[in-house]
């Protein structure tokens, strides 16, 4: 019973974005992802063209789509291929951080430059590495399924150790901006005092010599 309720959880352990926009041609569009390392993305999309004589949407192979991944902490480009206007891409990411997604058609001028295009496009974070291996020993669907849920659960503790990283830098920039605060205001108690020591001198040097006189 519980080995089966573990089974039906593994698709909860994927992390799946799904959407659709609208552009132009001759547009391009980007999207965030931050992502821990080592980590596989599978990106699916489909693009469609608006034809103005059937007025309906639909699916043109001459159109192409451009797809471009780059690591931002790095600038390292990690995806910069073309496909059809239904296509796959995917890519591990190497670093821990933000990602950035691009995708644009490969229409650029010709008559059809201001065509309206829709695009449907799902991320899945998280993706199980193929397993070669257990391919050609044609294991059976419940040691699969085991593998893949270990591959799902050693990606969740990549991703809570990327989390813990980030909490530990979150916790020392405000321990530093803390103890300098700390600092600085000790400072300023010490020139206060100081200011009110040479003042309290000074007016009794000042007061003695009106006396004096």
């Amino acid at each position: 019973m519980r080995l089966s309720s573990a089974l039906l959880a593994i698709p909860l352990l994927t992390a799946v974005n799904a959407l659709h926009f609208y552009f132009e041609s001759n547009e391009r569009r980007c999207f965030m992802e931050e992502l821990p390392s080592d980590t596989i993305v599978e990106g699916h999309y489909k693009a469609y063209i608006w034809d103005e004589s059937n007025n309906k949407w639909q699916m043109d192979p001459e159109v192409g789509i451009h797809v471009a991944v780059e690591e931002l902490s790095t600038g390292e480009v990690v995806v910069n291929t073309r496909g059809p206007p239904d296509g796959r891409f995917t890519f591990t990411s190497h670093e821990p951080g933000d990602h950035n997604i691009c995708l644009h058609s490969n229409v650029t001028g010709g008559w059809i430059q201001s065509q309206h295009l829709k695009l449907y496009l799902d991320i899945n974070v998280g993706s199980a590495r193929p397993d070669i291996e257990a391919d050609s020993t044609h294991v059976t669907t419940l040691s699969s399924k085991i593998r893949e849920l270990n591959n799902k659960v050693a990606d969740i503790q990549r991703e809570q150790r990327y989390m813990r990283e980030v909490e530990a830098n979150f916790r020392d920039a405000s321990e530093l901006t803390n103890s300098r605060a700390v600092w600085w205001s000790l400072l300023q108690i010490g020139v206060l005092i100081g200011a009110a020591i040479w003042q309290m001198r000074y007016l009794k040097v000042y007061f003695e010599d009106k006396k004096l006189r």
